[in-house]
């Protein structure tokens, strides 16, 4: 028998290219290649677009295109150079991204990375930039914006104004005033829109002007129905603020108004013209007489790092602001504790095998997980109210006890409601982890004499702890950052009495954010919002930052 060679190259058959009379038309093309098919265009796994695909791509690179015209006209009209010059940059990139050949990581990236820049890095800059800055009401804007506001908003009516004649039209959406001046001129004008002449004004049998083409003319009941917008109405004379303006209080007369602050140019000054006081710029966004007696309207300039300062300095924020960090850490501490270890004991206990229905009790864990916790917010502080809540009323016989009134027991209360919302996720969370652990070392345990709570504490635990610790670290920035359980359960009351503002022992850092940024109680302040966020954001970062350094030592040990 002759001697075969177990690594001798098999025989291969012959292609159907080398039979007598095969073409070598008729070869099959490589695996992954492309063959030309009817009409000039090619398909296949690396070929290039078919017809429907470019013509797809075309449809929708044009839709893109126009929408990006149409925002970079805005952006022209409004003389918003930068934002122009950064959108042009970004059309240019997306049209050669998808118009080149080539490059498809590029083309599914993209959409991803612009939507990241956008909603993420930009609002990041932006925040950071507003917290250098006195941004919120009354500095939201640019001076030459403020000197026209406050000529605008301190009018006083002429004395022995001359009556104008009054009608009032409307054009889409907007109210106009059509206005006879004692000469019978006809003028129109809106909020915004100075007086325009208008020459071929249709009149009543009086003389007063009572239509214009393209307007529509409200009638008596129409004006009664909306008298609140049509009251509102301020008509610039002209393009000048201090020319004054028109008004009507009735729909049908107007008179003459001009500003109770002149203000003069050449000394940055205004006066008040009943007092006499002069208000100067102050430096700090505002016009301020010799009392520090500010205007109402300022703008918006960079003040370094006076937010942060203000943060721990301002006595009617100081004081509060020490209590909410310790309260939020507290807050954050002691949720990530007692949602852990609720979660951890129920998973322990039905993780046994010869438990029955563990399924079903499984299912009833997880319950609270499944609802919004904004909702569930808003339902135990209906439970947990004092006068009318189930907790009083049913279960206590009547009693009235202020569950979300006290400071203590509110506090506990907002740790009870957060315990009931968080501990399904570490349920989950341990049952899957004690899952994974390998069922030999809890037996070799056994058999070397260890008790279950020796088990559970010597192996069970440290093993949990290596693949739990990050998630807890997770958990204690979530925890930090609650809003949903503070709001929607106490609104961070009961409030304290030694501010002036809407700060309460409940607060955590972010609910507070939330009310400077927002108004509640001494008016919208976004500078100092951002100085905050940011001051949280420290915060949770060096925590995060120690916890993960601590994680990896664990994981060393355990190595």
């Amino acid at each position: 028998m002759p001697k075969t060679d177990l690594f001798q190259d098999s025989p291969q058959p012959p292609s159907p290219s080398s039979l007598p009379g095969a073409s070598p038309a008729a070869s099959p093309a490589p695996k992954g290649t492309t063959q030309d098919q009817p009409g000039g265009v090619r398909k296949g796994r690396f070929g290039q677009d078919s017809t429907k695909g470019i013509v797809a791509k075309i449809v929708l690179l044009g839709l893109v295109d126009a929408l990006a015209v149409y925002v970079l006209m805005m952006l022209f009209l409004s003389q918003s150079w930068g934002a122009l010059g950064v959108s042009s940059a970004v059309v240019l990139a997306i049209n050669w991204i998808y118009l080149r050949k080539g490059g498809l990581p590029a083309k599914y990236l993209a959409p991803g990375v612009l939507f990241l820049l956008v909603f993420q890095v930009f609002v990041v800059l932006f925040s950071g930039y507003i917290a250098f800055t006195n941004y919120g009401d009354g500095h939201n804007s640019t001076k030459d914006d403020a000197i026209a506001a406050i000529q605008l908003t301190a009018q006083k009516r002429v004395p022995d104004s001359p009556a104008y004649k009054a009608a009032v039209l409307t054009k889409g959406n907007d109210f106009y005033l059509l206005f006879t001046d004692p000469d019978g001129k006809a003028t129109i004008g809106s909020t915004g829109t100075p007086l325009k002449e208008v020459p071929n004004a249709g009149t009543d049998s009086a003389g007063k002007a009572n239509s214009v083409d393209g307007y529509q003319t409200l009638t008596f009941q129409e004006i009664v129905a909306n008298q609140q917008e049509i009251l509102a109405i301020t008509v610039p004379v002209s393009d000048n603020p201090a020319d004054g303006t028109l008004r009507t209080a009735d729909g049908s007369n107007a008179y003459e108004f001009k500003p109770a602050l002149t203000y003069d140019a050449v000394a940055d000054t205004f006066t008040d013209t009943d007092t006499g006081a002069v208000y100067r710029d102050n430096g700090k966004g505002a016009f301020a007489d010799g009392n520090g007696e500010t205007l109402t309207t300022g703008w918006k300039i960079d003040v370094g790092m006076e937010n942060f300062a203000r943060a721990f300095t301002d006595p009617s924020l100081r004081g509060p602001l020490l209590g909410v960090i310790l309260w939020t850490f507290t807050f954050a501490v002691t949720s990530v504790a007692l949602t852990f270890a609720l979660g951890l004991f129920l998973a322990v206990t039905f993780n046994r095998e010869d438990l029955r229905g563990k399924k079903v009790y499984r299912i009833l864990m997880i319950l609270p997980y499944a609802f919004p916790a904004f909702l569930s917010g808003l339902v135990w502080s209906g439970i947990l109210n004092p006068q009318f809540g189930w907790l009083n009323q049913t279960l206590l016989g009547g009693a009235t006890i202020g569950w979300l009134t006290d400071p203590l027991l509110a506090k506990v209360s907002v740790l009870v409601v957060n315990l009931w919302l968080g501990f399904p996720y570490m349920f989950l969370v341990c049952t899957g982890a004690l899952q994974s652990l390998p069922t030999e070392l809890d037996e070799a345990a056994r058999m070397d004499g260890a008790g279950p709570w020796r088990v559970f504490r010597s192996i069970k635990l440290p093993l949990l702890l290596v693949s739990i610790a990050p998630l807890l670290i997770s958990s204690f920035a979530f925890n930090f950052n609650n809003f949903n359980v503070i709001y929607m359960l106490t609104g961070g009351g009961p409030r304290f009495a030694d501010t002036d503002r809407d700060i309460g022992a409940t607060d955590i850092l972010i609910t507070l954010v939330y009310k400077v940024a927002f108004g509640q109680g001494t008016g919208r302040d976004y500078g100092l919002a951002s100085a905050l966020a940011i001051i949280i954001f420290i915060i949770v970062a060096t925590v995060s930052a120690i916890s993960f350094k601590q994680t990896k030592a664990l994981e060393d040990v355990n190595s």
